[in-house]
């Protein structure tokens, strides 16, 4: 049986988005995209992981895949819900109109349609591929109210005793969309309206609406969205939404900003913990393969992120470390001599203006108000991969910073997630620079 601690790693082979993250009977289950058959994008699975705490996770193997007609070519992302005392899966299901003779596992000329299933099981741990699916909201012809082949990811919720379902979608490849649908019960589904904006960029992928208190919190994957200075057309943003239940109409409110500006991390999902709070989990971009000679899981690509509580203040979105990460940092190191390279640790530190910090040779500078990072140090010949990364300014001369050091990622929070910077990492030095007494070094 493969376990991880702190962060979820593909178990071979190849992961992407998570899918239905949810706290069912007493544990966390945490589906995710899963290609079993190479370290590429392919024909997608949910593989399927458990955690009594978010941090030490199981993989249990594969939960969902292709067994019908209308999700033969694939199981893509979604959500979870319980239902009187069951689990339902609801997932975007992926049949090509056009094969590759060459290659089963991809469509020719990117022709396919989605349509949108559900899965339930008893128990949360074996699902019956072949009795338990059903279809449950057709593969959408009218171009006003979704896209034929780019309406995809449903997140499912219950409120004020009515089920709602949010897509991501497009409108003619032109401008992105998030489409509601409303049910009574969880299965028969009404289109309910949408919400178009171009800072969805051309087509939104895996959205996710909450609620913190009176305010909500809308989170989504843009596509082709082009910003000066940043390479990477697809990024994970948030922000503040005025939902009008139940009509399903909303609109943003302010600025629709990137969830975590290292932007290695995509395709986030929330869920709430066994206290009521909201954590969010996301994908962890990796553009190369691990081959890890110690680790009997063979080749790898893609990871999760730990997870993040995510609060409302003053209007701010904050992504802060979530209270059982903090748990499980126990041992203090008095000395940088006895880090542990294998094992993740953690360093608190204070940062003022003009100051750098070398953590293993991933470089933190504080810059006219901004937390700047460089990983070129700690990275392979991959050219200008996003090397360089900068939060917005953050009104402060000193920033409180806590990193989280991995052997493949570091996750740096700033003043106590008021902005978060992610990074793959894949050669880290053996180099922390820094007076001891200036900072708290614990391990995992």
């Amino acid at each position: 049986m493969i376990r991880d601690n702190l962060h979820l790693k593909a178990p071979g082979n190849w992961i992407n988005d998570p899918n239905g993250f949810i706290y069912y009977k007493g544990e966390y289950h945490l589906f995710y995209q899963y290609f079993p058959y190479g370290t590429r994008w392919g024909t997608m699975h949910w593989g399927h992981a458990v955690s009594k705490d978010l941090v030490h996770w199981e993989h249990l193997g594969i939960a969902v895949f292709p067994t019908k007609a209308y999700d033969r070519n694939g199981i893509f992302s979604g959500s979870a819900l319980e239902i009187d005392g069951k689990l339902h899966l609801y997932y975007t299901a992926v049949r090509y109109l056009e094969s590759n003779e060459e290659d089963i596992h991809c469509s020719w000329n990117d022709c396919y349609e989605a349509s949108q299933a559900m899965i339930t099981s008893e128990d949360g741990r074996h699902f019956d591929n072949w009795k338990d699916k059903r279809q449950i909201i057709p593969v959408i012809t009218d171009e006003e109210k979704g896209d034929i082949k780019d309406t995809r990811d449903p997140k499912v919720w219950e409120e004020d005793g009515r089920f709602y379902m949010v897509l991501g979608s497009t409108y003619q490849k032109e401008i992105g969309r998030a489409v509601f649908f409303r049910s009574a019960d969880g299965t028969s589904w009404e289109y309910a309206g949408e919400c178009r904006t171009p800072a969805f960029g051309e087509t939104l992928e895996c959205p996710d609406v909450f609620r913190i208190g009176d305010t909500y919190v809308f989170v989504g994957s843009p596509m082709n969205v082009t910003e000066a200075g940043i390479e990477h057309r697809h990024h994970a943003k948030c922000g503040l939404a005025d939902l009008k239940l139940p009509e399903c109409s909303m609109r943003l409110l302010g600025e629709f900003r990137f969830i975590d500006y290292g932007l290695d991390f995509y395709a986030p999902q929330t869920t709430l913990d066994e206290d009521g709070r909201r954590v969010m989990i996301g994908w962890i971009r990796m553009p190369e393969v691990v081959r890890d000679e110690k680790d009997k899981r063979g080749s790898w690509i893609g990871m999760m992120s730990m997870p993040r509580a995510v609060d409302v203040e003053d209007g701010h979105i904050y992504f802060r470390v979530h209270p059982h990460v903090d748990a499980c940092y126990s041992r203090r190191c008095l000395s940088l001599d006895e880090i542990d390279m294998d094992r993740p640790f953690r360093i608190k530190a204070p940062i003022r203006d003009g100051e750098t910090l070398n953590v293993c040779g991933y470089q933190i500078t504080m810059e006219d108000g901004c937390v700047c990072t460089d990983r070129s140090s700690v990275f392979p010949e991959l050219g200008n991969y996003r090397t360089k990364a900068q939060t917005p300014k953050t009104g402060k001369e000193t920033c409180q910073l806590d990193i989280f050091v991995s052997p493949h990622l570091i996750e740096v929070f700033v003043n106590d997630g008021q902005y978060v910077i992610t990074h793959v990492v894949y050669g880290l030095m053996k180099k922390l620079a820094g007076k001891i007494e200036e900072l708290l070094v614990e391990e995992c």
